[in-house]
């Protein structure tokens, strides 16, 4: 009897595991391209979620701000996409994971790929917001210099990791399963900081 059950275990795990790599091979295979914008929009509402959560915890608000968080996750599907591309070009740019090619993609991710990050998450947001070009560019200048900060100090060793061990399919999940808590941090700055009035300083001075 034992030795049946152990056996039907055996047929029951085998069966299980068959089955999620044939998921898995469809998402990261021949679905990718939806698979890594769903991540990042998923991941980016959650940040924002658990952000407002402790804001309301904190007694900031009275209550969850439902449109916020539709808007943050709008801005995971613009950067998602944008990361997928990048990741697909940065490996054909860039073949090889010598530490020499690692280092380099991680330049340019940081260089180039995140500062466009950054502007592509608050000109979603100024889209969503109906904001002017004003507006955007002032939230550029005052927010988004906190966000490439914080940047520096998340990015560079996690990129290691990402361009020396991963394949290209899993980047962008990765990316985001390291980000939940940068998004939690892009949710406060973009939307609990408040915008100084340049014009003012500029008459103080």
């Amino acid at each position: 009897m034992q030795y049946v059950g152990l056996t039907a275990a055996r047929i029951f795990k085998s069966a299980v595991i068959q089955k999620c790599r044939a998921v898995t091979r469809i998402l990261f295979g021949r679905h990718l391209f939806i698979t890594n914008v769903g991540i990042s929009l998923t991941l980016s509402g959650v940040g924002d979620i658990l952000q407002q959560h402790y804001e309301l915890l904190q007694e900031d608000h009275e209550k969850w701000n439902r449109t916020r968080t539709l808007h943050m996750s709008v801005t995971g599907v613009t950067v998602g996409i944008f990361c997928h591309h990048t990741y697909k070009w940065l490996d054909s740019f860039f073949p090889g994971r010598t530490l020499k090619t690692v280092l380099k993609k991680v330049l340019v991710d940081q260089l180039v790929t995140s500062p466009c990050c950054i502007t592509i998450v608050f000109a979603t947001l100024a889209s969503l917001e109906k904001s002017n070009v004003e507006t955007f560019v002032k939230e550029l200048k005052q927010k988004g210099w906190r966000l490439y900060v914080a940047d520096w100090v998340v990015w560079p060793p996690a990129q290691i990791i990402n361009f020396y061990l991963l394949p290209t399919r899993f980047r962008v999940l990765y990316d985001n399963t390291i980000s939940l808590g940068y998004d939690i941090y892009t949710s406060y700055v973009a939307h609990e900081l408040p915008l100084e009035d340049e014009a003012a300083d500029e008459n103080m001075e």
